[in-house]
């Protein structure tokens, strides 16, 4: 139980009919989750006004409400607490709620278009094989530890993530690293949180179906550097061009690196192969079991970060040396047919484009490039005919299917990618919307050596029609699938 009065710390309070003398026993904004005696905090969302439901959970047992706007008419032994912004004051709430975990322990947040979940995993990974007790909060998984808690969404709600928080610290985690997306910045779920330092990897084409365009996408991102304190820091990719609007208004110590510019942290590629990296961190070489140059920004930025957070150099590097890949990125297996596969969770145009320029680097040449390729629906249309071009331009054939088609129709998403693709390379393309199907095809047409890229879902074990979530794992699928053919040609 804690006072309402405490918990209210930094919210906006502006105006409150009752007291804040009341034993608050459970916080939630979600009006079918409230508890007797709890707090119900309304907040503005961006399909559902939390405002209409005030009555729904004081029938529910709250006793306490925080809003944007008073109710007409009061409910009699009802507190009611009038702040600024409720999406706001929801963050600093939970934070209260659960005893500021933030602050009691080293939170870094990890935002960009891509390379977000390789970086805060990458990160998660390093710093418990150099000893340290650590959480992870990311779109595949949230750790404490070696506990494994699922995610659905990139960054949780505020006081899921203040729970999850509250947990690491009683396991005595001394770290967290988070993925920070661009729609919790700008619905305020990190609002309330102390963060050590804030990575940009980079941004491109990505969620205007949200943002509408991509001037506000890049402003809820700045928003994440512009609320950094002078005691954090905030690392950026000086190779692109946004990197720097990032740093404008922060008042966190401004840090960079770079593969190509002068930077804070300079990284070199001395070798790429199928194998992995030969990188060149500040002078010092490591080789990488890691594939493709966006790995080796990833790589970089990881290091980076471990250096600004003050730990020994050579222990960094031996133990980043030993780093596996994060599942669905870049994930290669070699099946039984001879055919390389890769399974990567690009599905924005510049994250195909560097999975493609990545295989087009490190292979032979004399195997074709087979790539299965979808564009999920409900989302920003205008990236589709652009996926479709590049994966024209860069792959010997590719499979146009479905990915989570959501509730569009799946021939209308593939029809949409279709009109990015020239006249001159119609004959590579195949339309198969059973995503299943196309990734079988896949495998009955690829020979020995030849490699197949199969992009958009990557780590998820799901695909999403019409309002379901049917089980569906591109891995299971296409090891199934290329085995049973690789057996039958025996």
């Amino acid at each position: 139980m804690k006072l309402l009065s405490d918990i209210m710390y930094k919210a906006g309070i502006e105006e409150v009919i009752g007291t804040t003398n009341v034993a608050i026993s459970d916080i939630s904004f979600d009006s079918r989750n409230v508890k007797k005696d709890g707090l119900f905090i309304a907040v503005d969302g961006t399909s559902v006004d939390g405002h209409e439901y005030i009555g729904k959970a004081i029938e529910g047992g709250v006793i306490a409400i925080v809003c944007n706007k008073l109710p007409k008419k009061a409910v009699p032994n009802i507190t009611y607490v009038r702040v600024n912004d409720s999406a706001v004051a929801l963050g600093f709430i939970a934070s209260n709620y659960y005893d500021l975990p933030s602050e009691k322990l080293t939170l870094v947040g990890v935002t960009g278009t891509n390379g977000k979940t390789t970086v805060a995993t990458l990160l998660f990974n390093l710093f418990n094989g150099m000893g340290f007790k650590t959480g992870l909060l990311s779109t595949v998984v949230n750790k404490i530890n070696n506990k494994e808690v699922g995610a659905t969404h990139t960054t949780p709600d505020a006081i899921q993530l203040n729970s999850l928080l509250r947990e690491m610290v009683d396991q005595k985690c001394t770290h967290c690293f988070m993925e920070v997306s661009s729609h919790a910045i700008d619905q305020e779920r990190i609002a309330g949180l102390q963060f050590a330092g804030a990575l940009f990897t980079n941004i491109t084409h990505d969620h205007l179906d949200y943002h509408k365009t991509f001037d506000a996408y890049i402003i809820a991102k700045k928003k994440f550097f512009d609320r950094l304190s002078s005691s954090a820091f905030a690392l950026v990719n000086r190779d692109d061009r946004h990197g720097k609007v990032m740093l404008q208004n922060t008042s966190a110590l401004k840090k960079t690196f770079s593969l190509h510019s002068v930077a804070d942290f300079k990284c070199k590629i001395l070798e790429s192969m199928f194998t992995g990296l030969l990188l060149s961190l500040d002078g010092d070489e490591v080789w990488t079991k890691l594939i493709g140059p966006f790995n080796a920004y990833n790589l970089h930025m990881v290091y980076a970060t471990a250096m600004l957070l003050n730990q020994d150099k050579m222990n960094v590097l031996t133990t980043l040396s030993n780093l596996e890949a994060v599942e669905g990125r870049f994930d290669c297996l070699k099946l039984t047919n001879g055919v390389m596969a890769i399974i990567d969770y690009a599905h924005t145009p510049d994250a195909v484009l560097k999975v493609l320029e990545t295989i087009n680097e490190v292979r032979p040449g004399k195997e074709d490039l087979i790539t299965v390729i979808g564009c999920g629906g409900d989302r920003d249309v205008a990236k589709r005919p652009e996926m479709a071009r590049i994966a024209s331009e860069k792959s010997d054939t590719v499979i146009f299917t479905s990915d989570n088609p959501r509730s569009e129709d799946p021939e209308k998403i593939i029809k949409d990618m279709l009109e990015g693709v020239e006249p001159a390379r119609q004959q590579k393309i195949l339309s198969i919307e059973d995503r299943k199907e196309a990734i079988k095809t896949a495998c009955a047409i690829a020979k020995a050596n030849d490699i197949i890229l199969v992009v958009g879902k990557g780590h998820e074990k799901f695909q999403e029609i019409k309002g379901k979530k049917l089980p569906f794992d591109d891995k299971e699928v296409l090891i199934q699938a290329c085995n049973v053919i690789g057996n039958n040609n025996n």
